[in-house]
């Protein structure tokens, strides 16, 4: 076999779709135009760079749907979830990695793989013949992301992601801060201590929100709109939703119990989360935001525990742009309009690391097996992949589509389960124990 499978993003969509094709036998080329063409996130070369936060989030593969979507990549032998592991930090229940080893390790086993190599050229077309996987993510290039406008016929959808800062850990002053995971959850000391927390009284906490609503903030250039996807709010839209909204949401107090001063139950608590093998540096947990950089340091200095911080990355905000997949894309993954094109990862319209990866391990396996001549099983909708490609390539409305993680609320019900919250732990242990036996069924024939 002569054809290769063309792969354009590095990111961890492309990645993990070059992977598992190679696995399969297929040569691989991936176009990663980092870092000779740059973006506004990136800071390296390396494949799977991780340019927001360093967690892949829940790992509890029995009541949590992304915990399910971990389970699944490992049983398919997933190159970003076995380098995740390889490369896990303490975060409680979560999976957190170091980010620059794992990028590192990456783009090393890519590189040395027989069958796959990487180029530095950017694509700024889609090419009428080969078999090709756009993985460019949701910081497509502006070229591309015409070319892509122009055969769809449509205009590309977009929303703002915003980047949450990263603090040195010697900047903050534990005489304040303590840490502990919420509840004290995980199974080792490490774990139940995972997190950082910064407590905050009535007082503080309403004086933090008016100096939120108050910071200078981005602008948006004419005619772009401020469509955030709700899972990932800066904190002042938060803000200006509510003043209550920040303390029922990442900066809510329960599960902790402040060692410095026991008798008080803190008004809210800022959590860091480890964002380094070394703990040296934390990022600041649900704390996206598009305030200017002057204004970030006074804002964020107002928080206890950082009042002296040193900041190694401020926040940031960009363009993400995806594609109305339940449109453009087949059930295989492929563009309508030219059936040799796939599209994986967050350009799809998924969100987060995991999805992407999952979404690109899942067009990887798809082109390598249509390249081979062999007929693939249609991905089981009861399987957390299954319910996520069923979503974005018919499941959603078009109309209203908007980047979705990974939920429950995507799969199929499970019959004779109680409904309400108390009959919630069964059901998704239903719907766990149901998507393990599909997707092993399903690798075993493909």
């Amino acid at each position: 076999m002569t054809e290769r499978l063309h792969i354009v993003g590095g990111g961890m969509a492309g990645s993990e779709a070059a992977w598992q094709a190679a696995e399969a036998g297929i040569d691989v080329v991936i176009h990663e135009m980092r870092p000779k063409v740059g973006t506004f996130a990136h800071q390296t070369g390396n494949l799977a760079e991780m340019v927001c936060s360093n967690s892949f989030r829940s790992d509890d593969d029995e009541q949590n749907a992304v915990g399910l979507l971990h389970w699944e990549m490992r049983a398919a032998n997933g190159l970003i979830m076995t380098t995740a592991d390889a490369h896990r930090l303490p975060a409680g229940g979560a999976l957190a990695v170091d980010r620059d080893p794992f990028a590192e390790t990456v783009t090393a086993k890519l590189r040395a793989h027989p069958r796959v190599s990487v180029t530095g050229e950017e694509v700024t077309d889609l090419p009428a013949d080969g078999q090709w996987i756009f993985a460019t993510g949701p910081l497509t290039s502006p070229a591309l992301g015409e070319a892509i406008r122009k055969e769809t016929g449509a205009d590309a959808l977009a929303f703002f992601d915003a980047i949450a800062p990263i603090v040195y850990a010697e900047s903050i002053d534990m005489s304040r801060a303590w840490m502990q995971s919420r509840y004290d959850k995980g199974e080792t000391e490490e774990e139940r201590t995972a997190y950082l927390n910064c407590p905050m009284d009535r007082d503080q906490y309403e004086a933090f929100i008016d100096a939120l609503l108050a910071a200078d903030k981005t602008e948006f250039h004419e005619g772009e709109t401020a469509g955030y996807f709700d899972g990932c709010l800066p904190i002042e839209v938060m803000a200006e939703r509510g003043r209550e909204t920040l303390r029922h949401g990442p900066m809510k107090p329960v599960g902790l119990t402040n060692p410095h001063q026991p008798a008080v139950k803190p008004f809210a608590v800022v959590q860091l989360r480890r964002d380094n093998a070394l703990g040296t540096l934390f990022n600041i947990v649900g704390f996206q935001t598009k305030m200017k950089y002057g204004a970030q340091t006074e804002v964020f200095r107002m928080i206890p525990g950082l009042e002296n911080a040193s900041f190694a990355r401020l926040g940031g905000i960009h363009r993400n742009t995806f594609i109305n997949s339940p449109t453009l894309l087949d059930s295989r993954m492929r563009l309508k309009s030219r059936p040799n094109i796939r599209f994986a990862g967050q350009i799809t319209g998924v969100e987060g690391y995991v999805e992407s990866a999952a979404m690109g391990l899942l067009a990887g396996r798809m082109a390598a097996a249509e390249m081979q001549g062999r007929s693939l099983p249609e991905v089981p909708q009861d399987s957390a992949m299954g319910a996520l490609i069923h979503h974005i390539t018919g499941g959603a409305e078009a109309k209203t589509f908007q980047p979705m993680n990974v939920n429950f609320g995507l799969f199929r019900p499970v019959d004779g389960l109680k409904g309400g919250r108390r009959g919630r732990k069964d059901r998704y242990k239903a719907y766990t124990d149901r998507a393990k036996a599909a997707w092993t069924e399903w690798l075993s024939h493909s």
